[in-house]
């Protein structure tokens, strides 16, 4: 369990060359003792992918841990919303009007603002959820003008067959269109490719902690 900690270093001093990029280590599926040993070499920042196995491993360990910050990248139905809030510090996946208009409701409920990326469909794939390109823009208005999101950037899983960089080139201009800073993108087998495009989140899951099962 302590190559948790040395594959978590081998990635963090890969990226060194690039600043103020955050590694969201994804622990879905893993036990809370395989996360425990990078949690206490000072690593901040996890990804999960449902939230009911984020409540049961993280409400004690948040905590225990309060300058813990917990990422949902997974989607998020509009029925788990009450119980993502104020679990997850960070959402990746806000895919659709009707989420963002839960979102803003319960945020308004607990008091509690969650940073949010927009997901987009890049490849507009009918499998994916996400917002198409050319609606972007309106919709992030909305949520910023009248839902009051606290939007603070945008995300996206390009399609698994297909060569990435392209679409994180078109991440890249949509982030300087909107003017927004942060990009989620870039996971255990394409990060480096994505940092060039100037991710600043990535999601690293299996480079740290190993396959699942």
């Amino acid at each position: 369990m302590l190559n948790v900690v040395k594959n978590f270093d081998l990635v963090k001093e890969e990226i060194s060359m690039y600043k103020n990029v955050n590694i969201v280590a994804v622990s879905k599926t893993f036990p809370v003792n395989h996360i425990l040993p990078l949690i206490n070499h000072g690593h901040q920042h996890f990804g999960e992918n449902k939230v009911q196995e984020a409540q049961e491993k993280w409400t004690s360990l948040k905590n225990d841990f309060p300058n813990l910050k917990l990422h949902l990248i997974g989607k998020l139905q509009t029925n788990k919303v009450k119980f993502a809030l104020p679990l997850f510090d960070y959402i990746h996946s806000l895919d659709s009007i009707k989420l963002a208009e839960k979102i803003s409701l319960e945020q308004e409920k607990k008091n509690f603002k969650p940073k949010i990326f927009i997901q987009i469909n890049l490849g507009k794939e009918t499998q994916k959820s996400g917002i198409d390109e050319d609606q972007l823009k309106n919709f992030y208005k909305k949520c910023i003008n009248e839902l009051k999101l606290n939007i603070i950037g945008i995300m996206c899983l390009p399609p698994f067959d297909q060569e990435p960089i392209p679409f994180f080139k078109k991440m890249q201009n949509l982030s300087e269109t909107l003017n927004i800073k942060e990009i989620s993108m870039g996971m255990s087998n394409d990060y480096l490719k994505a940092l060039k495009y100037k991710a600043t989140f990535i999601r690293v899951g299996s480079k740290i902690f190993g396959s699942r099962n």
